[in-house]
């Protein structure tokens, strides 16, 4: 089975993650020339606007890259055709069951990996012809499921034959080998990449990741069946508040309109929603996207070796 730098003809095993507002065409061409795959994440932008972000993305790096597609979104099946009509060379996909469209991705020469939370997913996408699956766990930014990192990446692996690449809580290279261990053939990071020089938010969101300890993140939206894992801010305590007293979707909705933007534009340390995951904590000093690389990958013939051991 192939590794994931193999698959995707790439220097190193790891994807970044598709984060919305954040994963443009910046971030996702500063990953590629790192050596990773970098992704333009489609968010709940138009076609018009992704499309643009992919040209944009091929004038700043000749390496592979992709587009990150959330399902739930109402210009999905736009986007899914519009990526065959740009020859993007990889998509994952979050938020439901790509099923639909994997096909016509496959016949037009796109690597498909969607992201999933859970075994009977990750089979339902083998089915349909994944390439391979990310398999995130809960300590995860952002939007999350409930499963560990640690619980359900073996459990994926052994249920599929393609490769998994695990997600949550990875931002050393002790975390990277604890993937391969549990069978993982490449990783997937976020919350360390927005401690790069070259990530595009605001400094302010930059300098509360520098800054956050090992508890510093909570989970909104438990209640409402979307939760979100994030860094404490005044915002994000008063949700949870407003949450346990029975507050209603409408109301928390009003709370949160615009939060993320506040966040990566603005740099809103009050009213912005700052996504980010548990290794926020091991996450303590600046550097840029290769220097990440290097150290998330330092010795990986060694880890090779080791495992072949094991």
């Amino acid at each position: 089975m192939k590794n994931i730098a193999e698959l995707l003809n790439i220097k190193y095993p790891v994807i970044q993650g598709g984060m919305a507002n954040i994963a443009t065409h910046v971030l996702a061409a500063a990953v590629s020339n790192a050596g990773g795959l970098g992704l333009i994440a489609a968010g709940g932008n138009d076609v018009l606007t992704v499309r643009e972000e992919i040209r944009k993305c091929k004038q700043l790096t000749d390496k592979p890259f992709g587009v990150n597609i959330m399902l739930m979104s109402p210009h999905a099946k736009d986007l899914a055709q519009m990526v065959i009509e740009e020859d993007v060379q990889v998509v994952t996909t979050g938020a439901g069951n790509p099923g639909q469209y994997i096909k016509n991705w496959k016949d037009n020469g796109i690597i498909v990996i969607p992201v999933v939370s859970s075994v009977a997913l990750a089979k339902r996408v083998e089915r349909a012809g994944a390439d391979a699956v990310v398999t995130e766990g809960t300590e995860a930014g952002g939007h999350i499921g409930e499963l560990t990192t640690m619980a359900l990446v073996p459990q994926v692996t052994d249920a599929v034959s393609i490769p998994v690449i695990a997600a949550g809580g990875i931002a050393d290279k002790r975390q990277v080998l604890a993937a391969f261990a549990l069978g993982a053939k490449g990783v997937q990071v976020g919350t360390v990449l927005l401690a790069s020089e070259e990530c595009p938010i605001h400094e302010n969101y930059k300098n509360k990741v520098l800054k956050a300890s090992d508890s510093a993140t909570i989970v909104t939206g438990r209640g409402t069946g979307a939760p979100v894992r994030v860094l404490k801010n005044k915002m994000a305590r008063e949700y949870v508040k407003m949450s346990d007293k029975g507050a209603t979707l409408e109301e928390l909705e009003v709370l949160t309109l615009g939060s993320l933007r506040r966040a990566v534009f603005d740099g809103d340390l009050d009213r912005g929603s700052f996504m980010a995951g548990q290794v926020a904590g091991l996450v303590n000093e600046m550097r840029t996207i290769k220097q990440i690389f290097e150290d998330l990958f330092l010795d990986i013939n060694n880890y090779k070796n080791n495992l072949e051991i094991l």
